[in-house]
């Protein structure tokens, strides 16, 4: 994070419909303004101007063109500042073949394993094959996650893996995955802020927490699976710029 942030670029709606997004109101209920591209633009050229090391675009798989219309503009006012596609990991490979030398960082979420699972907790059974295939084609742009001397990411896959109550997302599969698959030098931010957010509440274990056991037993399957880099910082800071 260095002493600037990230700038973060927040897009309404989402391409998969967690029930319990913690961001309920963005993805689900469709909170924000539409913006033309110079706009958006020019919000890239506000961030990087208040010292932020990157840009970084939360929810873009469903507004890709939109983001590549406004990067020249963005560019050719100045931007020079590293850019992140932070995704919930349920990405094609063909439109991510398209970024290829476009983003510096990807910044996907591993979130589930199973395909019930997934299938019952974000309408999407087949999440699981989309996202290691996503993860694979991430990793072979950018390899794995590369710091400057002071610290900072400046290149490279960092994976988010939320632990869920009662081991809903699968982490031991994450984690062997991440290790035999893509590297097991693959930064992983095992992640313990889940609360009940969105419809949550009506769908037990998600109803609840999750208890400090269960969340070393999560860091200790990423030791155990292989994973050599661990970030287990329980939230991230960001700017916000709307």
């Amino acid at each position: 994070m260095g002493v600037g942030g990230s700038g973060t670029i927040f897009f309404t709606h989402c391409n998969l419909l967690c029930l319990f997004c913690q961001n309920y109101e963005i993805s689900h209920l469709g909170e924000g303004r539409e913006v033309a591209p110079d706009r958006l633009a020019k919000i890239m050229l506000s961030l990087q101007d208040l010292g932020c090391h990157n840009i970084n675009f939360v929810s873009p798989s469903h507004v890709v063109a939109q983001i590549l219309e406004a990067l020249p503009l963005a560019i050719a006012g100045g931007l020079r500042v590293p850019l992140v596609y932070n995704t919930g990991g349920y990405d094609s490979v063909a439109t991510l073949k398209l970024l290829e030398g476009v983003f510096d960082m990807y910044m996907p979420d591993l979130k589930f394993m199973d395909g019930e699972v997934s299938e019952k907790f974000c309408q999407a059974r087949d999440y699981p094959e989309k996202a290691k295939a996503a993860i694979q084609e991430m990793h072979r742009q950018v390899g794995d996650l590369v710091l400057n001397r002071n610290g900072i990411a400046t290149r490279g896959l960092l994976v988010r893996h939320l632990v869920l109550p009662g081991g809903l997302a699968g982490t031991r599969e994450s984690m062997r995955f991440l290790a035999r698959e893509i590297s097991p030098s693959t930064y992983v931010n095992v992640m313990a802020q889940y609360r009940p957010c969105g419809q949550a509440l009506e769908h037990p274990p998600l109803n609840r927490g999750v208890t400090h056991a269960e969340y070393e037993e999560a860091v200790t399957m990423a030791r155990e699976e292989g994973i050599r880099r661990l970030d287990q910082r329980s939230g991230l800071r960001v700017i916000r710029f709307i």
